[in-house]
């Protein structure tokens, strides 16, 4: 859901992943036509790392 929410409304994954500044950041970005690319792409990559990241969490916290 969130996958898809980042290709339309870049900045909102931003808010869901709970990094505000980026998303003020991005919807800055996204208010351009040309940006609205960048901004996608951009909040793809960080939703990818933000799942990689509670992966790594979760797989840290069963070995201790």
């Amino acid at each position: 859901m969130r996958l898809i929410l980042a290709l339309l409304l870049p900045f909102v994954v931003f808010f869901t992943i709970k990094r505000p500044i980026q998303g003020i950041f991005c919807l800055v970005l996204q208010l351009t036509l040309i940006g609205w690319i960048p901004a996608a792409i951009w909040a793809v990559y960080s939703l990818s790392q933000y799942n990689t990241d509670k992966k790594i969490a979760a797989a840290t916290s069963k070995r201790s």
